[in-house]
């Protein structure tokens, strides 16, 4: 396996080794979420340079660094997760107080996202040093490139990532429910052993196109579109979709979907103020694009 990966150390070395990295700091690595291959050569070049790498799970980062044929000694691993991430942030802090260089890398994407890091790095910035991103991949952005979202008139750019819903029914319901008029594209995150709940609560939504992403990056990886309310039976369809990680998207709601709660806001602005100020206000409110709101408010006019 060293041997296969050698050539990227390489890579990494011509293609990194000049630039700047200052002591005394801490570098945010991006590790792949499946496919080793999809290192970058900037993120080989830095966990080879540091002096200690603060990780998710030393064991798991020890064979990470092993496949691409990077030694790292066990004392040079710090175990920084989420259950001592407030405490392990001081052993961090002083190493970086002593000039070293430490990387920090989750189990798999870009820490500090759904993974831990984000208490490690505010604690850092507290004590007014410096912090190095490294970006590389990530679920979510992985899922949303091939989820196809542009052409589906949404109603406002972007998108929302809420991660992981609640386990438990109520809330994980209650959580849904909040996004049936949500105007983006929506990121959710979820286990194998809790698809099936998450998808029937999915299924409420109806029509709702979502976009589900499974095991990406690796061998088995299934990438499939369909409407919220026949997600559970494509789960049913076949055994093998209830194993891995999955990233579903869930996408914008339709402009129809949202022109009840709109219209009641527009309607109530336009008995108090002039059509314009009116437009522009139900704009700032509700997120909707001016212009369809003002040929809206026309409607409402007329009518």
């Amino acid at each position: 396996m060293i041997s296969t990966y050698a050539s990227a150390l390489s890579a990494a070395s011509d293609a990194a080794a000049d630039q700047n990295y200052p002591p005394g700091a801490l570098y945010v690595v991006a590790t792949p979420i499946g496919n080793l291959a999809d290192i970058t050569l900037r993120a080989l070049h830095v966990l080879g340079l540091v002096d200690a790498i603060a990780c998710e799970d030393t064991r798991h980062t020890q064979a990470l660094l092993r496949a691409y044929g990077i030694d790292k000694s066990a004392s040079q691993l710090l175990a920084v997760h989420q259950h001592n991430e407030a405490q392990a942030a001081q052993t961090v802090i002083e190493r970086l107080r002593q000039g070293q260089r430490v990387a920090y890398a989750s189990d798999a994407g870009t820490p500090a996202i759904s993974d831990p890091g984000a208490r490690l790095v505010a604690a850092v910035r507290q004590a007014h040093l410096a912090v190095v991103p490294l970006p590389g991949a990530s679920s979510v952005t992985a899922a949303l490139s091939v989820a196809g979202i542009a052409d589906e008139g949404a109603q406002q750019s972007g998108f929302v990532f809420v991660g992981f819903l609640s386990s438990k029914s109520t809330e994980r319901a209650a959580a849904i429910e909040s996004l049936r008029l949500e105007g983006r594209a929506v990121v959710i995150l979820e286990a194998p052993h809790r698809i099936e709940a998450l998808a029937t609560a999915l299924a409420t939504l109806g029509a709702r196109l979502v976009t589900i992403g499974r095991e990406l990056t690796k061998q088995f990886e299934e990438i499939a579109t369909v409407s919220a309310e026949s997600f559970p039976a494509w789960l049913a369809q076949d055994g093998n979709r209830l194993r891995g990680e999955f990233v579903v998207v869930l996408h914008p709601a339709q402009a129809e979907t949202q022109a009840g709660p709109d219209t009641r806001v527009l309607k109530l602005l336009l008995a108090q103020l002039p059509l314009k100020t009116a437009v522009k206000l139900a704009a700032d409110i509700t997120g909707e694009p001016r212009n369809a709101l003002y040929e809206l408010a026309l409607s409402l006019k007329e009518d």
